[in-house]
């Protein structure tokens, strides 16, 4: 019952938040491969921006060597935004395996977070409410072909420690109400962010990114 009380909570705060204007997917340029963290880049031996394609989206090489933690793009608050669908395309040659750079022995992933201005990355007292991460049914496995995914924010999502937003209401709505960024993750299920390599050639294609 507590449960769902409190999310009932978060949905009804989110039903009260006046809607916002968001634009359509940010440009090649807008996004950053990262995250850079006080001077350093934890996508080891990646690019500093995607590349922009013919199809009005934007791509990159998975790393053979070194790894890529985060595709990041700057956003205004999501106020009012119901929901977040990105579809995208993965190439690889035959054989090429995705790798997880701290736990090799789990599967390499593919999912979404969001992130309060004024992050500091050290995940204690409040800022440990400022990244939360899609529930773990929207956290997809690595694998070629055109995946599309699909997540309401009224959903259960969790913050960097692991609390749901059931637990902390106040702390989700305030990183709604003051979204800095939002990340395309690649991990696994279990450090969502935290990298992945390939051991053959394979390229990230993002196709579409919309809020709404």
């Amino acid at each position: 019952m507590k449960l769902k009380t409190a999310l009932l909570t978060v949905v009804t705060a989110l039903s009260a938040l006046s809607p916002t204007a968001l634009g359509a997917m940010p440009p090649a340029e807008a996004w950053e491969i990262g995250p850079n963290i006080r001077g350093r880049n934890y996508s080891v031996g990646m690019p500093t921006h995607p590349t922009a394609t013919r199809e009005r989206g934007l791509s990159f090489e998975f790393p053979q060597r070194g790894e890529i933690d985060a595709l990041t793009t700057s956003v205004g608050p999501l106020t009012g935004a119901r929901e977040i669908t990105l579809q995208y395309r993965i190439d690889a040659a035959p054989g090429a395996r995705f790798v997880s750079s701290e736990t090799p022995d789990q599967t390499a992933t593919i999912s979404l977070y969001i992130q309060q201005n004024g992050d500091n990355w050290t995940a204690k007292g409040r800022y440990a409410s400022y990244r939360w991460y899609v529930p773990a049914r929207a956290v997809v496995p690595l694998s070629p072909g055109t995946h599309k995914v699909r997540v309401r924010l009224d959903e259960i999502w969790t913050n960097v420690r692991g609390l749901p937003n059931t637990a902390d209401p106040q702390g989700y709505t305030s990183a709604l109400n003051d979204t800095g960024r939002i990340g395309i993750a690649f991990g696994t299920s279990s450090a969502r962010s935290h990298g992945v390599y390939t051991t053959g050639p394979a390229r990230f294609t993002l196709l579409s990114f919309d809020i709404k």
